[in-house]
């Protein structure tokens, strides 16, 4: 790996094979998020979710930012980031008569095609949530062609940490149909405490295929042709979510009546997350996205 100073912040480390180019960042100067870089999803797969929220970010003024995990009563809640939206999120408004099953589209904030995204971040410490570091695209799935829609491509997610000890990161394509979903298989290795609690999570996504990394070293590698590559642009998302809401985690989606509204997802939070010592945060030091020059 070799270095690429930003000034005034910590390096990067990027694959020493290739020349880059920094094209698009987010350094958490200052201390309010850049709410034109970064929107919040509040919409899960078209019914609003019960667990994320637009509280709870904190931009502290050392140039890091944390999504801080909030319990109101007996319930748990957190912020999900993104820097676009996924078109069946957002649902029908009410009133509108039309066969159009989405609710209106919202403006990018930051789209990219291929280069080397890279997150430096300390990771939640308790089970019951998950921090995640990932790239999606608005149409995933509508297309028989996944190069097409976009390929679903997780750079890290922590959800097996506080169990296995274990990070994972792989790809998934065509949409989320039982039998029609197609995942390449997700890595995981083990997770390796530093002296100062970071770590850096990056992929290197380019039209062969995708390199997976995890402090500077590569962790895995999903190519074409096994694994689908996307061919469009597609939005980052720093993420976390409570287990037990918007889904039954790993398993089925809840049951939305059991919140009283079908328009709403149901659930509640997982024992693990009862048992959870706040605070808690997922500390996020800097996202950086390089095109090779």
């Amino acid at each position: 790996m070799k270095e690429y100073k930003v000034e005034g912040h910590v390096s990067s480390y990027l694959p020493k094979n290739k020349n880059w180019q920094l094209v698009w960042n987010d350094e958490f100067d200052g201390t309010e998020l850049d709410t034109t870089k970064w929107g919040f999803r509040k919409y899960f797969w078209g019914k609003l979710s019960p667990t994320f929220t637009d509280e709870g970010v904190e931009v502290c003024g050392d140039s890091t930012m944390k999504i801080n995990l909030i319990k109101k009563g007996d319930d748990y809640y957190s912020a999900h980031l993104q820097t676009g939206s996924l078109t069946f999120d957002k649902p029908r408004p009410d009133g509108v008569k039309t066969f159009w099953s989405f609710g209106k589209k919202e403006k990018p904030k930051f789209m990219h095609k291929f280069g080397y995204y890279e997150i430096r971040c300390k990771l939640p410490k308790n089970d019951g949530w998950h921090a995640a570091f990932w790239l999606q695209a608005p149409g995933i799935g509508t297309h028989p062609d996944p190069a097409q829609c976009g390929v679903e491509v997780d750079i890290m997610e922590n959800y097996r940490q506080a169990t296995e000890g274990k990070i994972i990161c792989g790809c998934g394509w065509n949409g989320y149909l039982p039998g029609e979903s197609k995942w390449y298989g997700h890595f995981s290795f083990p997770y390796v405490e530093t002296d100062d609690g970071w770590h850096t999570y990056a992929v290197d996504w380019t039209e062969d295929g995708y390199i997976f990394y995890a402090d500077g070293k590569e962790v895995g590698r999903q190519m074409a042709p096994e694994c689908a590559v996307s061919k469009v642009e597609q939005f980052i998302l720093v993420s976390t979510e409570c287990h037990g809401y918007n889904r039954a985690f790993a398993n089925e989606s809840s049951d939305a009546s059991s919140a009283g509204d079908a328009k709403v997802w149901g659930g509640k939070p997982v024992e693990s997350l009862k048992k959870a010592i706040l605070p808690d945060c997922f500390t996020v030091d800097y996202v950086r996205v390089f095109d090779e020059v």
